[in-house]
């Protein structure tokens, strides 16, 4: 997240999932959280987004301080390189890991690079430059690349030459996305500058039917600010970056409840796949504008 404001632009609801709750009730299940890398000066100590390489590293956009991370499951920071705003990080079917930088809705200058994660010393690669406003990122199957923005309207869609699918991008002409989750056919994508903190849900072949999954406030006072997504036991947690909350997201059906409270301005949430002992179906692992990395267990 690396703006805040309000506006939007209305998609079509889903007839389940278009009400907004006047109040999200705790989702009922155990939850602990435990700090797996300890933080700084609030919002100068920024960790914006997370992945894990399914080789045992755990990989972190460092925004302020113009670093890529990667950690080891007992913590320590096994590796990192410099790079400009780095934002969505995600890894792709070829095993590289992909990396937004740029990272600013007032940059001109951000783009994707790509790097080896087996590196002993990984170096960026340029995928694509000359990218503004860019945030949040996902990979599909066929190697294409989507990417939010939080001040402009239609996702990007980056094919993996490098070229942009101009007719997919206005296809998916949603303003002021952040996360973006790829399930199935299916892409989601919460909403950022939007009072109504929508989820909405894009097939990849046809953005043009994209729908509301759900709503999650009701008024300017009550928006979540939602940043990165990510799918969970069947259905979605999203970061509420106001609240500081984890909220579950049926899919099917919109319903929602608070899985997770007390957290220091999340920005992002991973399941630790291939990350030493860590389990995948009770474990998530979330980022903070604190500069903290926080384990949650589930159940």
């Amino acid at each position: 997240m690396a703006a805040l404001a309000v506006g939007g632009t209305a998609l079509p609801a889903a007839a389940a999932g278009a009400q907004a709750p006047e109040r999200l009730e705790a989702c009922g299940e155990r939850t602990s959280v435990s700090v797996f890398h300890k933080g700084g000066i609030p919002l100068l100590d920024w960790r914006e987004n997370l992945e894990f390489d399914g080789r045992g590293t755990l990989w972190v956009s460092h925004v302020t301080q113009h670093r890529v991370e990667g950690y080891a499951p007992d913590g320590t920071l096994r590796a990192g390189f410099p790079l400009s705003g780095p934002g969505g990080i995600r890894r792709g079917l070829d095993g590289m890991m992909y990396v937004n930088y740029g990272v600013n809705p007032l940059t001109p200058h951000g783009g994707i690079v790509r790097f080896d994660p087996t590196a002993a010393a990984p170096r960026p690669e340029k995928v694509v430059d000359g990218l503004s406003g860019i945030n949040g990122l996902a990979v599909d199957t066929e190697g294409n690349l989507y990417v939010s923005r939080e001040l402009a309207t239609g996702i990007l869609k980056i094919r993996p030459d490098g070229t942009k699918d101009e007719e997919w991008t206005r296809g998916a002409s949603v303003f002021g996305t952040n996360g973006l989750e790829i399930v199935g056919d299916q892409l989601y994508a919460s909403v950022l500058i939007d009072a109504s903190s929508r989820i909405v849900r894009i097939p990849l072949t046809d953005p043009a039917r994209r729908t509301t999954v759900t709503r999650l406030s009701s008024t300017l006072l009550d928006g979540k600010f939602l940043d990165d997504l990510t799918e969970f036991r069947g259905g979605l947690v999203v970061a509420s970056f106001r609240d500081g909350e984890l909220i579950r997201v049926d899919p099917a059906t919109g319903r929602s409840c608070t899985l997770v409270t007390g957290l220091r301005m999340p920005t992002s949430v991973r399941i630790p796949r291939g990350f030493g002992a860590h389990d995948t179906g009770h474990t998530l692992f979330v980022t903070e504008a604190s500069g903290r990395i926080v384990r949650v267990t589930v159940g």
